[in-house]
C-alpha cells in the first residue's frame, strides 16, 4: 500500500509542478509532511537544502529521499527503503516523460508539414538566444571573459557546425585547453 501511495503522491506532483521542482515544493511539502507524515518540517527543510547540492532536479532528489524514507519506516529494511526511493523517483518523472513522448510522436507524424518544421525551428533559434542572453548577462565588468575564454568559445562555435564533429569532444578539448591555459 505504501508503494502505490507514493507513486500517487509523486506522479500528482510530477503531473502538476509546471514550472520546475521549486514549484513543486509545496504540494510535495503538504503530501509528505502535513498530510501523510513520512516526514517531520525540519526533515522536509534538510531535504531540500540537500536537493539543491546534489546534480539534477529538485523534485526529482527529493522524492529520491522521501520515497526512501516512507518505504523503510513500512517495510522496516534497506531494500523496501530502496524500492520507496525508485517508485517515488520514476512516480515523479513518468508525466515528463509521458508529455515527451506525445511531443515527439506529433512531430515525427507531421514532420514534413512546413508550419511544424517553422515551429521546430524557431523553438530552437529561441533556445539559442536564452542560452546566449544568459552569457551576456554574466558579462559584466567582475566576471568578463577574457580573450582566452573567447577563443575557446569561437573555437568551439565554428566547429559545431560540421555536423560529424561531435559535442561531447567539443566539451572534452574545451576543459583540456581550458585545464592548460589556465592552469
Amino acid at each position: 500500500m505504501t508503494y502505490l501511495l507514493l507513486f500517487w503522491v509523486f506522479f500528482k506532483q510530477g503531473l502538476l509542478g509546471f514550472g520546475g521542482g521549486y514549484v513543486m515544493l509545496s504540494l510535495m511539502q503538504y503530501d509528505v509532511v502535513e498530510r501523510y507524515a513520512w516526514i517531520d518540517s525540519r526533515q522536509f527543510a534538510d531535504i531540500v537544502a540537500l536537493s539543491q547540492m546534489t546534480p539534477g532536479p529538485v523534485c526529482i532528489n527529493a522524492a529520491t529521499y522521501v520515497g526512501y524514507h516512507a518505504a523503510f519506516d513500512a517495510g522496516g529494511s534497506v531494500l523496501a527503503g530502496i524500492a520507496g526511493s525508485l517508485v517515488a523517483s520514476f512516480a515523479a518523472c513518468l508525466p515528463s516523460l509521458f508529455l515527451i513522448w506525445v511531443v515527439m510522436a506529433f512531430l515525427f507524424r507531421h514532420r514534413g508539414n512546413p508550419l511544424v518544421n517553422g515551429v521546430v525551428s524557431g523553438l530552437k533559434l529561441v533556445s539559442v538566444a536564452l542560452i546566449a542572453s544568459v552569457a551576456v548577462m554574466m558579462m559584466n565588468p567582475h566576471n568578463f571573459i577574457d580573450y582566452k575564454s573567447l577563443l575557446i568559445f569561437v573555437s568551439v562555435f565554428a566547429t559545431s557546425f560540421h555536423k560529424k564533429f561531435s559535442p561531447i569532444l567539443a566539451i572534452l578539448l574545451s576543459a583540456a585547453v581550458g585545464f592548460i591555459l589556465y592552469y
